[in-house]
């Protein structure tokens, strides 16, 4: 955020790197080890500045949460590009293996749900209505590529998803994801031949 100049402060603009900075520091360190002091820093904006844009830190985690919805690939909301590629592979790039530089993550929305626990019900709201979301996008692709009972193959590969982040994540290690990749293949490929048969 910093350039030759030193970093902005306040004035325009401050709303969107306090988001930013939300984006780095939630996901990278966490929700509740990241204090609104640091996320001011990060973002060069002063804690009054802050709280005029967002009247309390669990407006910013939702604001994050909503942000990183919009602006990620997922088949709940498909690019220009993906919408053109045949349902079997938009399922299958949601399961591309991610680059393993620095330290595995997981999602952003399961991750919001662990540290939200009882303390932040409309996080939990934004987390549900992505996940459903999420399950939906996938048994609708399921339908469109085929599958027997695209409802069933829609929750396994919503399965498949958390399963792959929640070890990589565990593990510091991408290699979960080639695993799903291949094992949404096979799924994909029973479910298709079972309708067809």
């Amino acid at each position: 955020m910093t350039t030759q100049a030193g970093p902005a402060r306040g004035g325009r603009g401050a709303r969107q790197r306090i988001i930013d900075a939300a984006v780095k520091l939630f996901y990278q360190e966490g929700i509740n080890a990241t204090g609104v002091e640091r996320l001011a820093a990060e973002a060069s904006v002063s804690k009054r500045t802050l709280y005029q844009h967002f009247p309390s830190k669990t407006a910013v985690v939702e604001e994050y949460l909503r942000h990183v919805r919009r602006t990620i690939g997922d088949p709940a909301h498909p690019s220009e590009k993906a919408r053109r590629r045949s349902p079997r592979s938009r399922i299958l790039a949601s399961f591309e293996t991610p680059s393993a530089g620095g330290l595995m993550r997981g999602c952003p929305f399961h991750n919001a749900a662990v540290e939200a626990a009882d303390g932040m019900p409309e996080v939990h709201e934004i987390v549900e209505a992505h996940k459903r979301g999420f399950i939906d996008a996938m048994t609708d692709l399921a339908r469109q590529a085929g599958a027997a009972n695209p409802k069933l193959v829609g929750h396994q590969l919503a399965i498949l998803f958390e399963g792959a982040a929640a070890m990589s994540t565990s593990l510091n290690d991408p290699a979960p994801w080639t695993y799903a990749r291949k094992a949404v293949a096979t799924l994909l490929d029973d479910a298709v031949g079972r309708a067809s048969a």
